[in-house]
């Protein structure tokens, strides 16, 4: 396939990863191949992984490695640059990534270097890991809350711990983090105001003060990386705005500060499709590998945009 209809490229983010994924891209087309080779010898992966490569833990799992976050984030940027290349698109018009998918954003608006954003991805990851590990905390999804209501449950919640906004993914749907004495907290304060909460699956509080370690660790590694002039509009999660594309000093900070920050996917994606149906009318969304919870998202932040998702050839829909 080739970029012949101008097109935004959705990137996911942790929660996406499944065992297989990006492998069919990989057997299929060469230039995705090349993508997962590259990751293989570039990336190191913890020692929980007795010595597997990215793809071997892609392909094979088991899923408790493949979800543990110093793993998964490396591989999913991996699945979702190897889909960009095997679609072969090499100009997209825009681009956004859902936490973790931010940095695939970057890469594919030219930001930085394939190997740099794997080297980038999997400090990340390991960073994340750690802070997780240092402190007991988690994640709470609220199903029924706007921002308004969520803050107001945090305040009550929160008592002498962390209980913060993570995530604002869409009308209806905010995930809160902090620590775990808190979410206990924050999951009677919802029953109690006629919300339904899950908790989730992850190794921390992500994207809460509980990162500030992981943040600092990422402040020093993206000093160290070049980052080049974007070559198109690319959504801040921290701002729900386009990046300076021509300041990698804002880019950076910004980076750093999602670590700590709500990601704001549902207004950064209302904001995208304004901004961009306004320049192209017949713009296509495409979601890359792996997955279609962006997909699903969209549908709830504006059914008037189709989001078509390859998580594998076969599945291609666009």
């Amino acid at each position: 396939m080739s970029n012949v209809s101008p097109s935004v490229l959705l990137c996911p983010g942790q929660g996406s990863q499944a065992i297989g994924m990006g492998m069919a891209w990989s057997d299929s087309n060469a230039a995705a191949r090349e993508v997962f080779d590259i990751a293989d010898a570039v990336v190191q992966l913890p020692d929980v992984a007795q010595g597997r490569s990215i793809s071997m833990v892609c392909r094979e799992g088991p899923k408790e490695l493949l979800d543990r976050t110093d793993i998964c984030q490396v591989a999913l940027f991996t699945s979702a640059v190897a889909c960009a290349r095997a679609l072969g698109f090499s100009a997209p018009c825009a681009t956004a990534g859902l936490s973790l998918g931010e940095y695939t954003a970057l890469h594919l608006a030219g930001a930085f270097t394939l190997e740099d954003g794997l080297r980038l991805v999997a400090e990340r990851g390991r960073l994340m890991q750690a802070a997780a590990e240092s402190t007991s905390s988690g994640m709470v999804a609220l199903i029924g809350a706007d921002e308004a209501q969520a803050n107001e449950l945090c305040l009550a919640a929160a008592e002498d711990g962390i209980l913060v906004c993570a995530n604002l993914n869409c009308p209806g749907q905010v995930v809160v983090s902090g620590s775990t004495d808190a979410c206990d907290r924050a999951m009677i304060e919802a029953s109690t105001r006629g919300f339904r909460a899950a908790r989730l699956a992850v190794a921390g509080a992500f994207h809460s003060p509980i990162m500030a370690s992981a943040a600092d660790g990422m402040r020093m590694a993206l000093a160290k990386t070049t980052i080049r002039p974007l070559n198109c509009p690319v959504w801040s999660n921290v701002t729900a705005s386009v990046h300076e594309g021509s300041n990698p000093d804002s880019i950076r900070q910004l980076l750093v500060s999602q670590l700590t920050s709500a990601v704001r996917w549902g207004e950064s994606c209302q904001r995208m499709l304004v901004q961009v149906r306004a320049v192209f009318p017949e713009v296509r969304f495409l979601e890359m590998a792996p997955g279609t919870v962006l997909k699903g998202l969209m549908r709830r932040i504006d059914r008037t945009c189709e989001v078509f998702s390859h998580d594998a050839p076969s599945t291609t829909n666009a």
